[in-house]
């Protein structure tokens, strides 16, 4: 939070600039973001049912999303979303191994999702993307703790992980032996990526960006997988600079893309936090949660 107050602070003209830029964008276009983002939260109930073999209630299964959406921006690296999908899945009577499985193989397939996008949209915009440049220290520390790793895993945890990885993949085989639920999971994940690029797609028109709209797809979910590795709550500041940071070097004007950021935050993130943690203590009330 200090370093997010600072890096506002020094770029505040720049933010200034972009919410003036935002107030006087188009409406029309700012709708259609808006209208478009309750549907992520459909397509994340739609993957999270994949994800489990046995139906779930399908009205209390989209509460939890836009509740698990709105409890994200207060735990790092989803973990609050992953703990309002796991109470829900327990109170709907999945075992806690199960459950717990069900959240990681959402969770898994939507970041395979994300990739296979990005490799789509990287051939169709090159030159866009560029491999970063990793020294020979970080390689040096990443291959000492994968083989850190794995003797640790070849040693005394060997039997618990070898059975926890047989309970795993007999889950995930169990939802892919049912072609509908492969296809939710599936499908739900594509369809969340596909949606939240569009929202900021949406945006940046209203506030007239002047890119592609793939290449404004293709930076925002390299962007967001990039501010994954700083696990800030709902990634707050995080990807907030790195999409803006993304978005200018690609040429847009700073202001401009400040305020496709600023309104991309705001109809995702800012605006439904209120009415998503008043549905969190409902659900939690009612004991759904």
């Amino acid at each position: 939070m200090a370093a997010v107050a600072y890096v506002a602070r020094r770029h505040w003209p720049v933010l200034e600039s972009g919410a003036g830029r935002l107030a006087d964008a188009d409406h029309g276009w700012l709708l259609l973001g808006a209208a478009l983002t309750p549907a992520t939260w459909l397509c994340a109930a739609l993957a999270q049912q994949g994800a489990v073999t046995r139906p779930l209630p399908r009205a209390r299964l989209v509460a939890a999303q836009f509740a698990a959406s709105a409890a994200n921006h207060l735990l790092p690296a989803g973990l609050g979303a992953g703990a309002v999908t796991l109470r829900f899945l327990l109170r709907c009577g999945v075992p806690a191994g199960r459950s717990a499985t069900a959240v990681a193989v959402k969770g898994t397939a939507a970041v395979l999702a994300r990739g296979a996008l990005i490799a789509v949209l990287a051939l169709g915009c090159p030159g866009v993307l560029r491999l970063p440049q990793v020294s020979a220290t970080a390689l040096a520390v990443a291959g000492g703790s994968a083989l850190a790793l794995a003797a640790l895993l070849r040693g005394p945890l060997r039997p618990r992980c070898r059975r926890a990885a047989a309970a795993v993949l007999g889950d995930i085989r169990a939802v892919h032996a049912r072609p509908g639920r492969a296809a939710a999971l599936w499908g739900g994940s594509l369809a969340f990526a596909v949606l939240h690029a569009l929202v900021l797609v949406a945006v940046a028109h209203a506030v007239g960006l002047p890119l592609a709209p793939a290449r404004v797809a293709l930076l925002y979910l390299a962007a967001s997988s990039a501010a994954a590795l700083l696990p800030t709550p709902g990634g707050l500041g995080s990807l907030d600079a790195v999409l803006a940071f993304a978005l200018t070097a690609a040429g847009s004007p700073g202001a401009t893309a400040a305020s496709a950021v600023l309104g991309y935050r705001l109809l995702t993130a800012w605006l439904p936090l209120l009415p998503g943690l008043l549905v969190l203590g409902l659900l939690v009330r009612r004991r759904a949660v």
